[in-house]
């Protein structure tokens, strides 16, 4: 299951930097109730309403702050990169400041700050722990703030395999990234907008030659991806390092053999993109 990341709490990758310019430039209310209806129809309710809400890796805090809408009891935010957290404290501040939200800067991956968390309801972690270089680790610690009868919202970078254009958008092997994003990282600034627009072009090309539109992809990106930016999430990818990634087989196996939680509802990839798991705990 190692793919052999380094081991660091820290981000190659300026996830946070990245998280303030999607919040300064493409977060407003459509981008919200997106992300809001996303939440709760994974879920499978129509509100969190009486429901603690624990955001492991909360990068811009989007899903904090929705997550605050509707109508959680509690809102408890964390991330290890200063810059997030910041642009966290900044969506905490329009919502003006609850009391009930509460915002720290700690690891997922630091026991003790893990143990001061109170378990919640929802635990939520979406494209998070596959960053931290220790990712097995991390889902581990974050399972363990499920409170009784609650749920794990859990979502991991799919293994992929093999040179072909993948059902979901993505296309190569998962191998490949790795490398791809140790050398995006080692790059200047300068060169990196370089590989971005590289990328970008052989993104289009390839959307062309599958009979879709990239023009109207781009503008619609927010509609299929919980309401993130295309540009966004395009320096996210190229330059997401730490980088892991697992099967769905190795996510069940771990969570539901190891960890002893349930399966409650599975969205599986073909290509590269996150596999997204709802696991629960009994109560007992």
């Amino acid at each position: 299951m190692n793919n052999s990341p380094p081991a660091s709490d820290r981000p190659a990758f300026a996830f946070g930097r990245n998280w303030a310019r999607f919040a300064r430039h493409h977060l407003d209310d459509q981008v919200l109730a997106i992300a809001e209806r996303s939440l709760v129809e994974f879920l499978g309710v129509p509100s969190l309403a009486g429901r603690s809400f624990l955001d492991v890796g909360c990068g811009s805090g989007l899903f904090s702050l929705a997550a605050y809408r509707l109508g959680a009891s509690r809102v408890t935010s964390f991330d290890v990169d200063p810059d997030s957290v910041a642009c966290c404290r900044e969506l905490r501040r329009r919502a003006s400041d609850p009391a009930h939200w509460d915002l720290r800067e700690g690891s997922v991956l630091d026991p003790a700050f893990m143990a001061r968390l109170d378990p919640a309801d929802v635990v939520y972690s979406w494209g998070v722990l596959h960053h931290t270089g220790r990712m097995w680790e991390a889902i581990q610690a974050a399972a363990s703030r499920i409170a009784p009868g609650g749920v794990f919202y859990l979502a991991i970078y799919n293994r992929a395999q093999g040179w072909r254009f993948h059902d979901d958008g993505s296309f190569g092997p998962s191998t490949f990234w790795l490398r791809e994003k140790r050398l995006y990282n080692a790059l200047p600034t300068l060169l990196q907008r370089g590989v971005e627009g590289l990328f970008g072009a052989l993104w289009s090309g390839l959307t062309l030659l599958r009979g879709g539109d990239p023009f109207r992809e781009v503008r619609e990106h927010r509609l299929r991806t919980r309401g993130m930016s295309w540009i966004v999430d395009l320096r996210d990818w190229l330059g997401g390092y730490p980088y892991e990634f697992a099967s769905v087989e190795e996510i069940q196996a771990f969570c539901c053999e190891r960890l002893g939680l349930q399966i409650k509802r599975l969205l599986p990839r073909s290509g590269t993109r996150n596999n997204e798991f709802l696991l629960s705990r009994n109560r007992d």
